[in-house]
């Protein structure tokens, strides 16, 4: 299950913001939360809320557990530009760009999972000595073992 949460109209050029959502991609989300925790940049803390809330997301509205949750997508786009002028000499003026951004993020739930081969004679695992013996499995003894 996918939980996402936006952020819409961000003082931060999408540039900048796309530097700092490079370095969280497809990490674990306790990983990510110590990388933005601990970098310099004006982004990492912008991107670390939104992350926060990602979590959120995925904990009241899914039950989901916070260790198993891994940011799937994470991307910036470009927002509105907020145009100022500025006076220079001679009466004349200067345009100021002010850029926004766009921040959307998505976090997914991984359930780790062990494939257990059986064999078909025995039934027992097959890294067992017995089942060494009977070496063919099928598709129909492969059973799933959640760690």
């Amino acid at each position: 299950m996918e939980t996402n949460a936006n952020l819409r109209g961000v003082r931060l050029s999408a540039q900048k913001g796309r530097l700092v959502a490079d370095l969280v991609r497809g990490k674990p989300v306790d990983q990510a939360l110590s990388i933005l925790a601990f970098s310099p940049k004006k982004g990492a803390g912008i991107i670390k809320k939104v992350l926060e809330s990602a979590i959120a997301n995925a904990e009241h509205n899914d039950g989901a557990d916070i260790d198993a949750l891994k940011i799937t997508r994470i991307y910036v786009e470009k927002g509105t530009v907020l145009k100022r002028f500025t006076a220079r000499a001679k009466g004349r003026g200067n345009r100021i760009l002010k850029p926004t951004c766009h921040i959307f993020t998505w976090d997914k739930r991984f359930i780790r999972s062990v494939f257990v081969f059986r064999s078909r004679a025995t039934g027992l695992p097959a890294g067992t000595p017995t089942a060494r013996i009977f070496r063919r499995c099928s598709r129909k003894t492969l059973r799933f073992a959640t760690t």
